[in-house]
């Protein structure tokens, strides 16, 4: 889109902001109970603290959805668990690992999610790293020597100190050549799997049938003391992240000769194929109840950290801005719909899923508003490719006060989106979905995905503002005396290929088993 589109759509929406608007008692309500009864504090207690992360497949997520669908009843709100498919069960139980030799110390790291138990007595055994070779030949030869040992599988990293940090207080010099050395490391270990003849995806199990007792990793964010929380590789051995600093420690030790020794205990439990299903509430319309608004949100999460900016912060505005409606508007025009979605991380399952098995429904909405990236405040707002966004969003927003809207920068028409989260699996259908993109608050380095997302680094003024934005916006899309137009937008020419960009296609979502 050109500069002049951008400028057109944000002049036409800074008039509709100017217009005078007569008081709307519904908005006021909400903007009042909104911020004098918040019950996000709470909501983020319950469903971070006490129930925990929420892996697809858990007994957490589980009982993420019961609570769900309790404090929604509690509100006045129908809501009910939807199945859609299956997933590997999987419970996780203590991890604890020490290393005994050349010293002793505990070591901070967790086992990654489906990874295999250890017994309970653990393993126990000498670390070694991968080496650096210079064919295949000689990386067979090493794998003979694997049995019984502790595999290190991750590049060791030059700094533990975030880029920030060193461009705050390095020198020029120092910077540069620190990210030359990097940058170097980074090649090297990459040119080494080349000579060891094999795939990084393969690595795991490779070690695993050559006799590994366990494998450490280290998927390291770029941030203090953050690590990157994802999935293990293998079917028998366990698999543990541990954090950077004691990573480094064991490699240096082991490249050095000091053989290191360690022992791990990682207990968890193998649950067969369980139930996946999306948490669904309802506020039935009267006028058009064959109509719908949508606010959504994922509710899974990884399992590092507690899940709250990924996605419990968008799981309680959408909670929270369902309270607000059902309250001070319990009879919409419109049906809303509120959709909590299970395994967005394995790839929009749930949102996918429901989009598959409800083309009425989807057929039929007027708006879907979904907020996944974060704890910030709101700052963004595409119309995700739809030609007359900027009419219907300009009059929504023009209810919205000022001092949430003030910090919102939208782009019109903008352009649908490929993937990244729940709204796209919408937007794919034809129905205009729309991502209520918030401000980093470092987001990427220092929530998303690692053991550092929990509960204190929420932002509840900004998560709070999210929430009253969310139920104005559904409101207005509800009241709309008009039907939101699917016109789409002719997508500009792809660079690469020379013809025009398309619109991205429905696929259908993984229903059954995922892990191996």
């Amino acid at each position: 889109m050109n500069k002049t589109t951008i400028l057109l759509s944000s002049l036409l929406l800074s008039s509709a902001m100017l217009l005078a608007q007569s008081k709307d008692p519904v908005v006021e309500a909400m903007v009042k109970d909104g911020t004098e009864n918040s019950q996000l504090e709470n909501l983020a207690h319950e469903l971070m603290d006490v129930v925990g992360p929420r892996l697809v497949g858990s007994p957490q997520m589980k009982s993420a959805g019961d609570w769900a669908i309790a404090k929604f009843n509690d509100w006045g709100i129908d809501a009910k668990s939807e199945k859609y498919g299956e997933w590997r069960g999987w419970d996780r139980g203590i991890t604890h690992i020490d290393m005994l030799e050349p010293r002793v110390q505990s070591l901070q790291g967790t086992q990654l999610a489906w990874s295999p138990s250890t017994s309970k007595k653990g393993v126990r055994g000498e670390v070694v790293a991968l080496p650096t070779v210079k064919n295949a030949s000689e990386f067979q030869s090493w794998l003979k020597t694997v049995k019984g040992k502790i595999v290190l599988t991750s590049m060791p990293q030059p700094t533990g100190r975030p880029d920030e940090n060193w461009e705050e207080f390095a020198t020029p010099e120092s910077l540069a050549k620190m990210k030359e050395d990097r940058n170097a490391m980074s090649k090297e270990f990459r040119d080494n799997f080349s000579n060891m003849g094999i795939s990084s995806r393969d690595l795991d199990s490779i070690l695993e049938q050559a006799g590994a007792a366990a494998i450490l990793s280290s998927n390291w964010s770029r941030g203090f003391g953050v690590n990157k929380i994802f999935g293990a590789g293998t079917k028998k051995i366990a698999e543990i992240d541990l954090e950077l600093e004691d990573y480094g420690m064991l490699y240096r030790l082991a490249q050095s000769g000091n053989k290191p020794v360690v022992h791990l205990v990682a207990e968890s439990k193998e649950l067969g194929k369980v139930p996946t299903f999306n948490t669904i509430a309802t506020i039935p319309g009267t006028e058009k109840p064959d109509e719908y608004v949508v606010l959504s949100a994922h509710f899974d999460s990884w399992d590092g950290g507690t899940g709250a900016t990924d996605n419990g912060t968008g799981s309680i505005t959408m909670m929270e801005a369902a309270r607000l409606l059902k309250k001070h508007y319990p009879n919409p025009k419109r049906t809303i719909i509120i959709g909590l979605w299970g395994s967005e991380e394995q790839g929009l399952n749930g949102s996918r899923a429901y989009v598959e098995d409800n083309p009425e429904i989807v057929k039929n909405i007027q708006a879907s508003f979904n907020q996944d990236n974060g704890t910030g405040r709101v700052v963004n707002l595409s119309g995700g490719g739809f030609l007359q966004s900027y009419d219907y969003l300009g009059r929504w927003l023009n209810a919205v006060p000022n001092d949430i809207t003030k910090h919102i920068e939208t782009s019109f028409p903008g352009a649908p989106a490929s993937g990244g989260s729940d709204y796209a699996s919408f937007q794919a259908a034809g129905a205009p979905a729309f991502s209520l993109s918030s401000i980093s608050w470092d987001y990427w380095n220092y929530t998303w995905h690692t053991n550092r997302d929990t509960y204190d680094k929420i932002v509840f003024d900004d998560v709070r503002s999210n929430a009253i934005l969310t139920a104005i916006l559904a409101y207005k899309a509800s009241e709309d005396p008009e039907t939101t137009s699917r016109e789409k937008a002719v997508l500009p020419i792809d660079n690469r290929t020379g013809e025009p960009r398309v619109w991205p296609t429905p696929r259908s979502p993984t229903r059954l088993g995922g892990m191996d």
